[in-house]
């Protein structure tokens, strides 16, 4: 064919050109038209208030004429009465609807009542089945009765939610238009605030993300295509609209729905979580399981700024990039935590309207296919030339993206953004492109949202209202009961800071928990002898040591079930070089409504086993003190101390010697005596001693049982000398701990073989967590659940009791027959010799008499 014309030629330049001025001044447009829609909106508000002045002007000149004196007079009254209190009903309704959608307020717009602009077609798309009324949240008939508003108990309205009301699962967001899915995510947001402040919970991490999970659903199809969410804080709107709306009013309680991910509560949970860092790992072994079986689905992992500075992170990256296997990875970057990108410093908006169209240019289909082929010819160039093709693409890359991509490519994973999470229509865009690009490998979208998003409490609050209890909707007020004592982990923080105004060699270590472990408190006094290392536990235990190399006095913050990740550093780093490393174990045993993930059960065991270690739990605020001064006179091997969630039992500190909260070292390995008896010996460490202490008291007044207790204060050193005199001075002896098996148990017992004093008539109990995992509910159920409750220790101690006194039952009636049968042989004696005779009396045969005048059995 002949060449083109010039004139044609340069049309298509033009229109080209169009095209791409169009393409980056559409979101300038958008914000042009939303000024003039706002400014139209008041307009017509201040319209409407001058109609409804003399509206209500008129109305009562004209009561006035027609009633006269006092009658109209009060006519009048009464109707600005009623227009006092319709105004003061819409001043409310305005506040409670800015709050939860940051919208100008016009109360002629259809959006203010969230009215739903779905057409009657559209509406008719969505299966008859899946369509349901709008319902108050299902209770089970178990918590009808717990569930009891009390006098600090907020009121919640639902909001008004017509769309999301017929939302039953993802399938029925894929017959909405974007506008329609606009006003879903409002809908969305106002509910999980409605339902996060009647059940507490992960509130800031879930409003930050409404429009990520909403574009999720509308572009992919779960559960066919896998999403993954790192951590599962911010699932809760991942499980609204997977068809648990109706059960969210049980959210984090006993039998009701988790607070992060679960593979056994919905099938659009892919994979459990609760810890961080790990949806990139599971993502990519789905991955790859999907390409050995055939498959074609997608594998989406959601992972945070927070989650991804852990080394385990970088690590799935790195295989991920290295087996360029097709896999999806988000970034959700709220800002919380440091990146090496320019958007999280100073003043600068993370994403405008430039970096929102290149975000789109990298994510065009043509673009990456392209890309695709390119580096498929280069690989066959000889010589250096595919190196130099690699540095031309990635000078080109670095170019669009402004940086951030550079660490992302030199993993192997295709960098797209940063790109804004609560534009919904660039999200649904850039994810569709890249659901339907025909590429190999992994790709990593920025997306830049922000915590809280939406609620002006949750906005403004220096947390983010990350973790809530109940709080009223309309102020963010929350209704946390104020409780008699302090929280151990206050106790703990404070004990710390006393300390360190004495040494300067403390150093405290936190794990991105500064609020949790209470280590805010200390970085408040010694902001530059406090570190936080990010969610990175396996760091921190390591630059521990190294800070005790150097003659410090590092002090570990970190929850027990976290420092699980770190125990190849705990035994090989700290242990094995006996360094002086002190380890501040907070949530040991249960924790409540944070379940299973957060339990601390089997710090006790993993560090029991570990040469060289101290290991420590207070029973009280007064013993934690003491021990925290007591891990820091020891220098000559590392330590622990373990204490539970919740607040101390209230003892006087004073009383205790403990002033300023500065604590007293106590002797290594020693034990306390509370309690002298009998009977049996209670021995119980950390929290369990108080149930001992209940016990004991039940025992005395109700059962006559009079029992020792011991507060064990060690689990290692073992106070053998304690033990072994319980064991030769009672005919029982029960232990109790809140850890599994393997704890203080097994020392006890363990001593107790070796020393062969089990070998005569000691009874051993020991009281540990049951060997299953307890799922979320109240602190005091999962005691009961696992059997560690005073009267669970009443009922084990009357057991042992029990035997005994079926044993001296026995003995008291083989005394009396051995009295029957002397009176006979005395009887006998005076007769002529019968026979044997065998006759039965209880549990024995008697076949006769011997020599000595003992039955025989």
């Amino acid at each position: 064919p002949p060449p083109p014309s010039r004139p044609s030629e340069r049309r298509r330049k033009e229109r080209l050109l169009r095209h791409t001025i169009d393409m980056l001044s559409a979101p300038l447009f958008r914000r042009r038209d939303a000024r003039m829609k706002h400014f139209q909106c008041r307009q017509r508000m201040a319209d409407a208030l001058l109609l409804l002045c003399v509206c209500v002007c008129a109305t009562a000149l004209i009561g006035v004429a027609l009633g006269g004196g006092r009658a109209g007079s009060k006519d009048g009254a009464m109707i600005a009465s009623t227009a006092k209190s319709t105004s003061s009903l819409n001043k409310l309704n305005q506040r409670h609807h800015r709050i939860n959608n940051r919208q100008p307020i016009n109360r002629n717009s259809k959006m203010f009542m969230f009215k739903s602009k779905a057409t009657p077609e559209d509406l008719d798309k969505i299966e008859p089945q899946e369509v349901a009324t709008k319902q108050p949240a299902k209770v089970p008939d178990a918590l009808k009765n717990r569930i009891k508003p009390g006098p600090r108990d907020f009121p919640v309205l639902r909001p008004n939610t017509p769309l999301l009301d017929m939302v039953r699962s993802p399938q029925n967001l894929k017959n909405l238009n974007m506008q329609q899915l606009k006003t879903l995510t409002k809908e969305l947001r106002s509910d999980v605030i409605n339902t996060v402040s009647s059940t507490g919970g992960h509130l800031g991490s879930s409003l930050g993300v409404v429009e990520l999970t909403a574009a999720l659903h509308y572009v992919f199809d779960s559960p066919e295509d896998k999403i993954i969410w790192d951590v599962g804080h911010q699932c809760y709107p991942h499980k609204i609209l997977t068809g648990r709306r109706d059960k969210m009013a049980t959210l984090r309680q006993e039998g009701g729905l988790s607070g992060f991910t679960k593979r056994d509560e919905s099938i659009h949970d892919p994979f459990g979580a609760g810890h961080s860092s790990t949806s990139i790992s599971a993502g990519l072994g789905m991955a790859v399981g999907r390409d050995m079986s055939g498959r074609r689905n997608h594998v989406v992992s959601v992972i945070g700024d927070g989650a991804i500075t852990a080394g385990m992170a970088y690590e799935g990256m790195n295989h991920a990039g290295f087996l360029d296997t097709n896999q999806i990875i988000i970034l959700n970057d709220n800002k919380q935590v440091s990146l090496p990108t320019q958007y999280n410093g100073g003043d600068q908006a993370p994403v405008g309207a430039l970096s929102g169209a290149l975000s789109r240019l990298q994510a065009s289909q043509p673009l990456r296919e392209l890309r695709d082929i390119a580096k498929g010819i280069s690989k066959q160039l000889p010589g250096q030339l595919p190196e130099a093709a690699a540095r031309i693409d990635e000078y080109a890359r670095g170019i669009i993206a402004g940086g951030p991509s550079s660490l992302f490519e030199e993993l192997g994973l295709y960098y797209i953004g940063p790109v804004d999470g609560h534009n919904l229509e660039d999200l649904v865009t850039i994810l569709n492109e890249v659901k339907n690009t025909q590429t190999s490998g992994p790709v990593l979208i920025h997306v830049v949202t922000e915590k809280g998003k939406g609620y002006a409490p949750a906005e403004s609050a220096s947390d983010k209202m990350h973790g809530v209890v109940k709080f009223d909707v309309t102020t963010g007020f929350q209704n946390k009961k104020a409780g008699k004592t302090d929280s151990y982990t206050n106790y703990f923080a404070d004990s710390l800071v006393a300390e360190a105004e004495q040494d300067p060699k403390v150093v405290g270590i936190h794990a991105a928990m500064g609020g949790g472990t209470g280590m805010n408190r200390f970085a408040k006094r010694f902001p530059e002898r406090c570190f936080d290392v990010g969610i990175a536990e396996q760091h921190a235990v390591t630059f521990a040591a190294g800070l005790a190399c150097e003659g410090m006095k590092p002090v570990c913050a970190i929850y027990s079930s976290f420092l699980q990740r770190a125990y190849d550093q705990v035994v090989h780093d700290v242990a094995l070089q006996n360094l002086p490393v002190r380890f501040a174990i907070d949530r040991a045993g249960p924790v409540g409504a944070d379940g299973a993930t957060h339990g601390g059960a089997f710090d006790l065991s993993y560090l029991g086993c570990v040469p060289n270690m101290v290991i420590m739990a207070p029973s009280n605020e007064a013993e934690l003190i003491n021990m925290v001064a007591t891990s820091m006179s020891i220098d000559d091997r590392p330590s622990a101390f373990r204490f539970p969630r919740g607040n101390g039992i209230g003892v006087d500190l004073q009383k205790n010697g403990i002033k300023g909260r500065k604590g007293t070292p106590i002797p290594i390995g020693k034990a306390k005596l509370l309690k002298c008896g009998t009977d049996v010996a209670l021995v119980g460490i950390g929290d369990s001693v108080n149930e001992c202490i209940k016990a004991a008291e039940i025992l005395d007044k109700e059962f006559g049982v009079s029992a020792t207790v011991v507060d064990a204060r060690f689990c290692k050193p073992l106070d053998t000398e304690m033990m072994k005199q319980l064991a030769k001075e009672h005919p029982a002896l029960l232990t109790v701990e809140e850890n599994a098996i393997g704890g203080f148990s097994s020392q006890v017992t363990h001593y107790l073989c070796q020393e062969g004093l089990l070998d005569g008539g000691l009874k051993l109990r020991p009281l540990i967590m049951p060997d299953t995992f307890i799922e979320h509910a109240t602190k005091e159920s999962q005691i009961n659940k696992a059997g560690l409750s005073a009267k669970h220790i009443v009922s084990h101690a009357l057991g042992v009791m029990e035997r005994k006194k079926q044993k001296a039952d026995v003995e008291r009636d083989i005394e009396v027959i051995n009295e029957q049968l002397r009176n006979e042989k005395e009887k006998r004696r005076k007769m002529p010799p019968k026979a044997p005779r065998v006759s039965r009396s209880g549990g024995s045969v008697i076949v006769g008499l011997d020599d000595d005048d003992v039955p025989c059995e």
